[in-house]
């Protein structure tokens, strides 16, 4: 049996030092201290239980059971990192191309942002871009289909022993009506003024589906849904073109259209949602996953100083005094 204690980590600091001869050389190329060296070098000798090394006044030096010991330890170590490295070929780990998924909505501008971001960062980097509803792009996570996903958390069961988990911002949840809606107010939307309107809904399974029915759950009447829709763009030209009134998340203000207008709903109607990016957890070394990651941090450090340097220009707006 090999004793427990050599490690493929001693045989790399075993090798580089057969390559300096030199304690001091070694730690600095490997980024050590020269103690570290020194106790791996020294277990690795006691767990092989045979003389490797002689010391020379202040030196180490390699006896010939050393050199034999480099020779194999050589064909091991690089036998691994060839093993390694087509382990991860076979799981698509690291191989310059990423599956993201995202929610529809998130392509007017999250998504973009994080694209050219990555790019800069991994030039070389192959992106392959899938929408779908929150609870399809969770099922192809888990099926391994996708790399990451971008999706809502707010409803969503997230499992922490299996995915990490980075919120990128919260979203509120506005009233959209056709600029030809008989009830459109200044001030928040209260959703009984709307009883008598058709609405338009996405299926089941979105971001916005189940807060769409708790929404009107308090304000106690069920919506007259003409339509459903698979996906958010389709839902927004169904109310530009006056077939109804839908809920949307603030993301979607992006597009500006006079056709249609967003409204702030009353207290008892707001929501919000929490956007954020999940991957696997052991996934979590992958370096095109952690070039994501990185961008992702970016990004909503981003988002939140360009929400701190608005508040006080919004507050002056509705204060009427200028802001400071």
């Amino acid at each position: 049996m090999i004793d427990n204690d050599i490690t493929f980590r001693k045989l790399e600091i075993f090798l580089a030092f057969m390559d300096k001869r030199n304690i001091s050389r070694t730690a600095d190329l490997l980024g050590l201290s020269t103690v570290s060296v020194h106790r791996a070098l020294h277990t690795l000798e006691e767990s092989v239980r045979c003389p490797l090394f002689i010391h020379q006044g202040r030196n180490l030096s390699p006896i010939p059971a050393a050199e034999t010991l480099a020779e194999y330890a050589r064909e091991v170590v690089g036998l691994m990192k060839r093993g390694i490295e087509e382990t991860r070929k076979s799981g698509g780990v690291g191989q310059g191309r990423l599956k993201l998924g995202t929610l529809y909505s998130l392509t007017l501008d999250t998504v973009p942002r994080l694209i050219m971001g990555l790019k800069l960062r991994r030039p070389n980097l192959e992106l392959e871009l899938q929408m779908g509803s929150n609870q399809d792009l969770l099922l192809r996570l888990e099926d391994q289909q996708l790399d990451a996903i971008l999706l809502s958390v707010s409803d969503t069961q997230i499992d922490p022993a299996r995915f990490e988990t980075l919120p990128l911002f919260n979203d509120d949840i506005f009233l959209a009506v056709p600029a030809s809606a008989v009830h459109i107010v200044n001030g928040p939307a209260d959703l009984r003024d709307f009883k008598d309107e058709k609405f338009v809904s996405l299926t089941e399974g979105f971001a916005t589906y189940h807060g769409f029915q708790e929404a009107f759950h308090i304000a106690g009447f069920e919506p007259l849904i003409v339509t459903r829709v698979n996906d958010i763009f389709s839902m927004v030209n169904l109310v530009q073109a006056g077939v109804g009134c839908t809920l949307l998340p603030g993301r979607m203000k992006k597009i500006h259209d006079p056709a249609f207008r967003m409204l702030p709903l009353a207290a008892p109607y707001q929501m919000r949602q929490t956007i954020a990016l999940v991957f696997a957890r052991n996934r979590e070394h992958d370096p095109d996953l952690l070039a994501l990651l990185a961008e992702g941090r970016m990004y909503a450090l981003g988002r939140r100083t360009r929400e701190t340097q608005a508040a006080p220009s919004l507050t002056a707006e509705t204060s009427g005094r200028p802001g400071r």
